[in-house]
């Protein structure tokens, strides 16, 4: 996998982190997005932890322009325009440089199993940045999420408050595995590439 970020005392506490998970191998670093590009080409990696915010090319400028590695974002703060094009181009994670070693590790790992990441610590930090909808992206929020049934909803709801798999069975009498298979169910059906976009809609389907 690769890491790009311009600070290297950060670059290289992750790669340590990482490293030290076993079976995640670092095989290339970066200070900026261009420099990511090219070392993701010539390394043909199939991870790239990227910081939002580096010189010459952006963290999601360069994630636009990798093509087949699967990316995690990483930024120590976010603004809602960084936000919503992260989740717009489907990242595959959103980490926050605060967030603790096992949770950087999981996701790197659900990355490169195809799978998106976004801990609920990281949805209740990314919602609480975005603004809510209103008119037409309300209405149109709404429509897309007329095809749930009443429970995936009441799913939804609870995921949008940040809860984990493990709490949104609690509240809904239901085993964390039942729960996972309603969240996948949920995002296939909006369209969603992650939790968060589908939670999302949800506050925008609210100010209809």
């Amino acid at each position: 996998m690769l890491i790009a970020d311009d600070e290297p005392l950060i670059t290289a506490g992750i790669r340590t982190v990482l490293e030290s998970a076993g079976d995640i191998e670092v095989v290339a670093g970066a200070a900026n997005g261009r420099e990511a590009v090219a070392a993701a080409r010539r390394h043909r990696v199939d991870v790239a932890l990227l910081d939002i915010s580096m010189p010459v090319l952006d963290g999601l400028a360069a994630a636009a322009q990798l093509g087949g590695p699967r990316v995690v974002m990483l930024t120590a703060f976010g603004d809602e325009e960084n936000v919503r094009r992260a989740l717009q181009q489907g990242v595959s994670g959103f980490v926050l440089k605060s967030c603790d070693p096992d949770e950087l590790i999981r996701a790197v790992r659900a990355a490169h199993a195809g799978q998106a990441y976004l801990s609920p610590a990281v949805t209740r930090h990314v919602l609480g940045m975005v603004s809510f909808g209103g008119g037409d992206r309300a209405r149109e929020a709404d429509r897309r999420l007329s095809v749930l049934t009443p429970r995936e909803r009441e799913v939804l709801t609870h995921v949008a408050e940040g809860l984990s798999n493990a709490e949104v069975g609690r509240r809904v009498h239901m085993s964390e595995a039942t729960v996972k298979t309603y969240v996948s169910r949920v995002l296939a059906k909006l369209g969603c590439a992650n939790r968060v976009q589908a939670a999302l809609l949800l506050r925008d389907a609210a100010q209809d």
